[in-house]
């Protein structure tokens, strides 16, 4: 199937790109699209570390565990 791609080929299809979404949003566009993957990195690095934690959006506030009555 990309035995025939050649940088003419990546030349056109940029061509393309830029006059589909214009040169000012290009910027914004490649800006979203690195946000998303430094997002799923992050996302990808705490599900192998840490099997049994949370995500980052569902953690729950946790109420202070009450004092036993000691005092150090």
């Amino acid at each position: 199937m990309w035995q025939g791609f050649t940088g003419w080929h990546a030349l056109i299809i940029l061509v393309v790109i830029l006059l589909l979404f214009g040169a000012p949003k290009l910027p914004a566009l490649a800006r979203s699209l690195g946000q998303s993957m430094k997002i799923l990195k992050t996302e990808v690095r705490s599900d192998k570390t840490d099997p049994d934690a949370p995500a980052a959006g569902d953690e729950t506030p946790k109420a202070d565990a009450p004092d036993s009555g000691k005092k150090s």
